[in-house]
């Protein structure tokens, strides 16, 4: 025991059987360790693609991101969305510079501001950041904290161990393990040095301690037993379904094979090769794993390239016609489903591969965007057009001039026709207020038509009973000027009748007058006239063309006037040359009578030009 005593820390790591090759299996030990760390990053996670994500959609992943608590996640996500936004936010701000310097603005003098998605993302963005460095700070601290807690513990242990007093040193030392097993990491460069000077001062004092070698050697056969069921826990892992769970319960093996104490040394080597190997065979199935998945991802490779071949005509689609449009939208909202159910790429391909897919994508849905703006900004003008026509149909609603509005009416319904459409929400609002509009004055106006027409109608049994009276007194030979000139004035008197019969009753008026005039006993032929002429005038009175009637009556007798007067000076100067003839007394008479005629005639067709001035 003395002897044991003074020998020296390297000598005891010698004894306790920290050769060469046990220093190798506990450096492989702490490698593994290390191993399993880098094995579960390189387990990849199932890849989101932000590249077509809009701004208010990062601003929600970014959002979200706020909740989790993994900053390897956190960190891999931000590589990925920050770029992205920044490029849209860029975009934003420089449409946003081209408008303002388009509107008068002076480039210096602009100043974006961004909008509540921007605000959103900055300030998550920072806050993760803040989160990160503190993380990153504390860990720091807590792990400089624990070096020291572990450094402390084993300046215990080495005190226990070189301690002449061998009561309860197995206690202590249990409590100083369960110490040590409870500190938290520490970091790398530290971990190795650490973890040897640990083993090595627990051998040496379970080998200084011989007083307690029974309990030593039954502590080491728990533990034994302990680091064999680890192992058997690993070995099944192998036949477990999916290999990220695997991979993460062997990691936690790991730890908990790390902190249990030693076992007996002849047993040592194997049973940390038995752990290794099933560490290895989970390891193997990973790096099938790997491999079938870089496989189906080259696959999903190629069918993506062929997708990307398939919407790179969609980048440069124009068209002026909206279902063409819609059509394709429906063809690229399909291919975006196929690309949908393919798997994820291989990582170095994929920002490649996704950006010239996506950027085609981006392309035609931003032409679709331009086309129906400029669409909707037409359809703005279109609303105003007819915004303006329904103020004039509304306006017109309450006239009474009916054929007059009538016309502007059809002309304005005409001008709506003529106009393209509106925005899709105002279109029905719009059209309703034109129809009502218009609706109501053709009501108004067949309403009143209707009340013309029973009038018009009252009117042609009016001019129909004094047809029959005039009729009347002709067949009984009572017709005289006064009875004329009183059914005459009764005639003019009465308002329209219906269109349709217009000439009908006309005609019978004219002829029942004609006959009248004709059966008027002790009249002159010229007195007849006279009164025929009387009549037709007070019928040009009340006739809606009386002053284009008029004149043109008025131009026939000024042309009959100057028809005879040309044929009385004819016939006057062939006179002269009728005197030398034989039969000159007999031409002279007939001349004489034509002219004379022709004078009363002429007399006559003046009295009525008279009587026709007088209208």
């Amino acid at each position: 025991m003395e002897m044991e005593r003074e020998k020296t820390e390297q000598e005891q790591v010698q004894e306790s059987g920290l050769t060469a090759n046990h220093g190798n299996a506990l450096q492989s030990e702490i490698d593994l360790s290390d191993r399993d760390e880098l094995h579960d990053e390189g387990v990849e996670e199932e890849h989101v693609d932000y590249s077509h994500h809009t701004k208010q959609q990062l601003a929600s992943v970014i959002k979200d991101l706020a909740k989790v608590d993994s900053f390897r996640k956190i960190d891999a996500v931000l590589r990925e969305i920050k770029p992205l936004y920044d490029d849209l936010r860029e975009k934003e701000k420089a449409e946003a510079l081209g408008k303002f310097i388009a509107d008068g603005g002076i480039a210096e003098d602009f100043d974006f501001k961004g909008d509540e998605h921007d605000n959103i993302f900055d300030a998550n963005y920072k806050l993760l950041r803040d989160r990160k460095n503190q993380f990153t700070r504390q860990q720091e601290e807590r792990k400089a904290d624990n070096l020291k807690k572990k450094e402390e513990i084993l300046e215990k242990i080495r005190l226990l161990a070189d301690s002449q007093d061998a009561e309860n040193h197995f206690d202590k030392f249990k409590e100083l393990q369960r110490e040590w097993k409870n500190v938290g990491p520490i970091a790398g460069p530290q971990a190795k040095t650490l973890w040897a000077n640990y083993h090595a001062l627990v051998d040496r004092l379970y080998d200084n301690q011989s007083i307690y070698f029974e309990l030593k050697e039954l502590d080491r056969k728990k533990n034994l037993e302990a680091k064999q069921e680890l192992c058997a826990r690993a070995e099944k892992l192998a036949s477990v379904e999916l290999i990220k769970d695997a991979i993460r319960e062997l990691n936690e093996l790991h730890h908990e094979f790390k902190h249990i104490g030693p076992v007996p040394k002849d047993v040592k080597e194997g049973v940390w090769q038995r752990f290794k190997a099933a560490s290895d065979a989970v390891y193997a199935r990973r790096d099938q794993y790997l491999e079938t998945l870089q496989q189906e991802l080259h696959v999903n490779l190629d069918h993506k390239a062929k997708l990307c071949e398939e919407i790179h005509d969609f980048a440069s689609f124009q068209s002026d016609r909206i279902k063409e449009w819609n059509q394709k939208t429906k063809d690229i909202l399909e291919i975006q489903k196929r690309w949908e159910i393919i798997g994820g790429l291989p990582r170095a391909k994929a920002k490649e591969v996704n950006k010239k897919f996506w950027s085609a994508f981006k392309t035609f849905f931003n032409n679709k965007n331009i086309f129906f703006k400029k669409l909707d900004e037409e359809r703005d003008k279109n609303l105003q057009l007819k915004t303006e026509l329904v103020n004039k149909a509304i306006a017109l609603r309450e006239s009474h001039d009916w054929e007059k509005t009538s016309n502007e009416l059809k002309n304005l319904q005409q001008k709506w026709k003529d106009v393209g459409p509106v925005p899709e929400k105002f279109r029905e609002k719009i059209f309703k207020e034109f129809k009502d509009a218009c609706d109501f004055f053709f009501e108004q106006r067949r309403t009143q038509h209707g009340k013309v027409e029973n009038e018009q109608a009252e009117n042609l049994k009016l001019k129909e009973e004094i047809c029959v009276t005039l009729e009347s007194h002709t067949a009984a030979g009572t017709a005289t000027a006064e009875v004329l000139k009183e059914l005459q004035i009764k005639f003019s008197e009465i308002g329209f009748v219906p269109r349709k019969d217009i000439n009908t009753i006309r005609n019978r008026y004219h002829e029942a007058v004609d006959k009248f005039v004709s059966a008027i006993s002790g009249y002159s032929d010229d007195d007849k006239s006279r009164l025929l002429l009387e009549n037709q005038l007070s019928d040009l009175r009340n006739d809606p063309m009386a002053d284009k009637k008029i004149y043109q009556k008025e131009q026939a007798i000024r042309k009959k006037i100057s028809k005879i007067e040309n044929d009385i000076s004819l016939w006057r100067n062939n006179l002269e040359f009728f005197s030398r003839s034989q039969n000159a007394d007999s031409v002279r008479a007939e001349f004489n009578d034509k002219i004379k005629e022709a004078g009363d005639q002429l007399k006559q067709l003046k009295d009525q030009l008279k009587l026709l001035k007088t209208v």
